[in-house]
């Protein structure tokens, strides 16, 4: 189970809750942080928050912690969907390019290449939709409430 801290933005009456999850990157972990170009612009273009609702019959106040858990099928799953077809439609593509190339006794790189590319990003469209549908069908759940944040007025 990945987990994950969140913050109570805000309780619905309905028994939903918004929170919100501060999203981290691989980047700043290393000593060469300032002079990396990745670093620069995971920085530029990353999202800092994502929000979203949770279904829950516990009552929570808005700023307090929670613990939240997603089970790591699901990020894998969507992993090898995102990786792993795009793969396989380029091969499938560049069979099919090369197979029509004979049939119609045209030099059959030029078709494979072609053929491949559109396979590729065909199987790549079908695996991100594929893979948004099952993130979205994964409901994180609350393992625990951690209170709210200690505040210090200076």
């Amino acid at each position: 189970m990945m987990e994950e801290v969140a913050r109570v933005v805000a309780n619905g009456n309905s028994g939903w809750i918004v929170v919100e999850v501060e999203l981290k990157s691989a980047c700043n972990h290393c000593d060469s942080g300032d002079s990396c170009g990745t670093s620069a612009v995971s920085k530029a273009f990353s999202p800092k928050v994502q929000r979203f609702s949770i279904q829950t019959e516990q009552a929570f106040v808005k700023g307090e912690r929670l613990k939240l858990g997603l089970p790591e099928s699901v990020i894998l799953k969507a992993a090898a969907l995102v990786y792993m077809l795009p793969l396989i439609g380029l091969f499938i593509g560049a069979f099919i390019g090369n197979q029509l190339a004979v049939l119609t006794a045209s030099h059959p790189d030029s078709f494979s290449i072609i053929s491949a590319l559109l396979g590729g990003l065909g199987f790549w469209a079908l695996g991100k939709k594929t893979a948004k549908k099952l993130e979205e069908q994964a409901q994180p759940v609350i393992i625990k409430s951690l209170g709210k944040p200690i505040e210090v007025s200076l």
